[in-house]
C-alpha cells in the first residue's frame, strides 16, 4: 500500500511537471509569434515616424526657399527700377555735356547768353542732381542663411523611447476606507516621456505576496495621468487585494511595480436559507416571498429532474426537506422558523467589532423588518418581540406605520421610510444603529449590552429584499457615534 500511494504521488507530480512543461511551451510558442506581430508593428510604426519626420523637414524647406524666392524678387524689382532711373538720368546728363561743349565753342554767337541760360537751367533740372547714387537695398542675402548643426546633432541622438522604470507603490500614502482604495505610486527616477499609468488590481484571501494562480483576474484601468488613482463603490467580499502599476510613454509599457496586497476589512455574511421560512425564498443575498412556499416549488423542481417521481413521505414537503444548496438546520432538517416568523437569518456571527451592511427592500412589501438576533430566537418568534432580537420594521399593510422593536416593545418613528436601509452593529459598546443608508440621517439607536454573539436578522411578508454585504463603516457613520450626536433612543424609551 506505501509504495502504490509513493507511486501515485509520483505519477501526480510527473502529471503536474507535465502540464507545467506544456503550457511553458505554448507559452514559447505564443510569444514567438508576439515577436513577429510585435516587430512588424514597431517596424510600421518607425517607418511611419520617419515619414512624420520627413514631411515636416519638407515643408519646413518649402516655406524657406519660398521665403528666399520672394526676397529675391524684391530685391531685383528694387535694384532694377534704380537701375533704370540712374541710366535715364545719365542718358540726359550726357546729352546736356554735349550741348554745354557746343554753346562753349560758340561763345562768340549773338545766341550765346541765352544758350547758356538754358543749359543753366537744364543742369538746374538735370535728374543726375536729384538722383540718390546709395542702392535702395543690399545684395548681402546672409540674413536667410541656415545653420542646423544643432538639430542634426538632435537627429543623430535620436534612439528607441526608453523602456520607463517600474514605478514604486507607497503604502504609507494609500489609503483603505469606504469601500474606496486610493493607490498612490512614485517614478524612481524623473521620466519626462511618460504619457499615462495603467493600474491593475483584484481580490484574494491571501495575505501575502499576489501569486502567480489566481481564481479572480486582473483589472485593468488604463489612461491614468496622475501618480495616484481612487477606485470608488467596491465591494469587499473577499479579505485582501493586490495592486500592481507600471509606466507608459508614447510607444512602450515599462515593467509592473513590485505587486502589493491592502487589506480590505469589511462584513461579509450571506443570508443561510437553511434558517428561512418556508415561504420565503432564497437566492444568494435576495429574498422573495412565496405565498405558495418556496421550499415546496423547490421540491417540485427536483421531483420534476427526477423524472416525475411522484411525492412519497421521503419526498413529502410536510417533512421540510431542506433545498441541496442550504446547509443543514442542525434541527432534524426541520424548517428554522414556521408560522408568521416569515425570517432568515444571515450565516456569520457577530461577536465583536463594528459591522455594517445595507438593505434594499421592495416598497409594496406588506411588512418588512431588519435587524439582529441571538441564535436562540425561537422558531415562532417574530424579530423585535423578544428579548432575543432588535429590529426597524415597516408595515404597509392597512396603514404605514414605521417602528423599532425589541422585546415586544415598539417606538415609532418620526421620519420619513427611506428604500434602502444601513444598518451598524458596534457589539463591544453595545450599539446597534439604523441609518437612511443615501444619506445617512440616523434613524434610531439602540443602547444595550449585548450578551450573545448576534446574527444578522431580516422578515418580509408579500414583498422581497436584497442585502448588500462586503461594506466597510462608513466614515460618516463612525463620526457621528464620536460625536455622540445621532437622534437615537435607547431601549427604555420603547413602550
Amino acid at each position: 500500500m506505501e509504495q502504490q500511494e509513493a507511486l501515485r504521488k509520483i505519477i501526480t507530480t510527473l502529471a503536474m511537471k507535465n502540464e507545467e512543461i506544456q503550457s511553458f511551451i505554448y507559452s514559447l510558442k505564443q510569444m514567438l509569434l508576439n515577436v513577429e506581430a510585435n516587430s512588424a508593428k514597431v517596424q510600421e510604426d518607425l517607418e511611419a515616424e520617419f515619414q512624420s519626420l520627413f514631411s515636416v523637414l519638407e515643408e519646413l524647406k518649402e516655406g524657406m526657399l519660398m521665403k528666399i524666392k520672394q526676397d529675391r524678387a524684391s530685391r531685383t524689382y528694387e535694384l532694377q527700377n534704380q537701375l533704370a532711373a540712374c541710366t535715364r538720368a545719365l542718358e540726359s546728363s550726357e546729352e546736356l555735356l554735349e550741348t554745354a561743349n557746343q554753346t562753349l565753342q560758340a561763345m562768340d554767337s549773338e545766341d550765346f547768353p541765352q544758350a547758356a541760360k538754358q543749359i543753366k537751367d537744364g543742369v538746374t533740372m538735370a535728374p543726375a542732381f536729384r538722383l540718390s547714387l546709395k542702392a535702395k537695398v543690399s545684395d548681402n542675402m546672409s540674413h536667410l542663411m541656415v545653420d542646423f548643426a544643432q538639430e542634426r546633432q538632435m537627429l543623430q541622438a535620436l534612439k528607441f523611447l526608453p523602456v520607463p522604470s517600474a514605478p514604486v507603490i507607497d503604502l504609507a500614502e494609500s489609503l483603505v476606507a469606504d469601500n474606496c482604495v486610493t493607490l498612490v505610486w512614485r517614478m524612481p527616477d524623473e521620466d519626462s516621456k511618460i504619457d499615462h499609468y495603467v493600474l491593475e488590481y483584484r481580490r484574494t484571501n491571501f495575505e501575502g505576496p499576489p501569486r502567480l494562480k489566481e481564481d479572480q483576474p486582473w483589472m485593468v484601468i488604463e489612461g491614468i495621468r496622475q501618480t495616484e488613482y481612487t477606485l470608488t463603490g467596491l465591494k469587499f467580499d473577499m479579505k485582501y487585494m493586490n495592486f500592481r502599476v507600471k509606466a507608459c510613454n508614447k510607444a512602450v509599457a515599462g515593467e509592473f511595480s513590485e505587486p502589493v496586497t491592502l487589506e480590505t476589512p469589511a462584513f461579509m455574511f450571506r443570508l443561510d436559507a437553511s434558517t428561512s421560512h418556508q415561504n420565503l425564498r432564497v437566492d444568494d443575498l435576495s429574498v422573495e416571498w412565496d405565498a405558495m412556499g418556496g421550499k415546496v416549488q423547490d421540491i417540485k423542481a427536483r421531483e420534476k429532474d427526477g423524472k416525475g417521481r411522484t411525492a412519497s413521505p421521503i419526498n413529502s414537503p410536510a417533512r421540510g426537506a431542506p433545498s441541496p444548496k442550504r446547509m443543514p438546520s442542525g434541527r432534524g432538517g426541520r424548517d428554522r422558523f414556521t408560522a408568521e416568523s416569515y425570517t432568515v437569518l444571515g450565516d456569520t456571527l457577530i461577536d465583536g467589532g463594528e459591522h455594517y451592511w445595507e438593505v434594499r427592500y421592495e416598497p409594496d412589501s406588506k411588512a418588512f423588518g431588519v435587524g439582529v438576533a441571538y441564535r436562540s430566537l425561537g422558531r415562532f418568534e417574530q424579530l423585535g418581540k423578544t428579548a432575543a432580537s432588535w429590529c426597524l420594521h415597516v408595515n404597509n399593510w392597512l396603514q404605514v406605520s414605521f417602528m423599532a422593536k425589541h422585546a415586544n416593545k415598539v417606538k415609532v418613528l418620526d421620519a420619513p421610510v427611506p428604500d434602502c436601509l444601513g444598518v451598524h452593529c458596534d457589539f463591544h459598546q453595545g450599539l446597534l444603529s439604523f441609518y437612511n443608508a443615501r444619506t445617512k440621517q440616523v434613524l434610531h439607536t439602540f443602547k444595550t449590552r449585548f450578551t450573545q454573539p448576534l446574527l444578522p436578522a431580516f422578515t418580509v411578508w408579500c414583498g422581497s429584499f436584497q442585502v448588500t454585504t462586503g461594506l466597510q463603516v462608513p466614515s460618516s457613520v463612525r463620526c457621528l457615534q464620536k460625536r455622540g450626536s445621532a437622534t437615537s433612543s435607547s431601549n427604555t424609551s420603547l413602550t
